[in-house]
């Protein structure tokens, strides 16, 4: 059986070493191409459209591919004949079964790395999806009953701006959209991080969906 070309994308080199040591070990993948952003990512799928990618969730994100959910789904698209694995550390149910529902093969907690990516590569191999132990889901949400006041706590232009934030648009796209500012639009959604009490993008994603505002 000839050997299935793997591209591997972290933005953390020792996260990017020990899936590449794992790889070059086992003898059914080879390691065709390495990236440590959106961008340089889907250059190495169109410069080898490798058959499988193994790929962090959050990686840094660019005006063009963006990151998490946004950039797998763009990758499912555009490049349907890669098996893409994804490495993560986000616990949230919602975003998880986001993930099967848009059709990667196989999710990989990043805490149980060394004893799951074999499987994975194993499932992968045999043309499977690969279905791992899930996490204890945790909640961004120390309040639930608190979510409507802090909704109504929000400007009209920072309702405007998070509500295309979390349809998956950049900072760059939302203010083209509305005619302002970078500037003005990364402020606006930084002050709706801090009313909602969460300290990245992924976070206020995750909160958003769990609200279930904005649906």
């Amino acid at each position: 059986m000839p050997e299935l070309n793997v591209v591997i994308a972290d933005d953390h080199p020792i996260v990017l070493l020990g899936v590449r040591e794992v790889v070059q070990r086992d003898g059914r993948f080879a390691v065709v191409g390495e990236a440590i952003s959106s961008t340089e990512l889907v250059e190495q799928l169109r410069t080898h459209h490798p058959q499988v990618l193994i790929t962090d969730f959050n990686m840094p994100g660019d005006d063009t591919y963006g990151d998490g959910l946004k950039l797998i789904d763009y990758l499912l698209r555009n490049f349907p004949e890669t098996q893409i694995l994804v490495l993560t550390m986000i616990s949230n149910p919602l975003i998880l079964s986001r993930l099967e529902e848009l059709g990667v093969a196989g999710v990989i907690q990043k805490n149980h790395l060394h004893q799951e990516i074999g499987k994975a590569l194993t499932a992968i191999s045999l043309q499977r999806r690969y279905k791992g132990p899930r996490p204890v889901p945790t909640s961004v949400m120390d309040n639930p009953g608190h979510i409507e006041d802090r909704f109504q706590s929000f400007s009209p232009r920072e309702l405007e701006v998070l509500r295309l934030f979390v349809t998956g648009m950049t900072v760059s796209d939302i203010a083209r959209q509305l005619s302002r500012s970078n500037k003005t639009v990364s402020a606006q959604k930084i002050s709706a991080m801090r009313k909602l009490g969460v300290d990245s993008d992924q976070a206020l994603m995750t909160y958003c969906i769990e609200a279930r505002q904005f649906q």
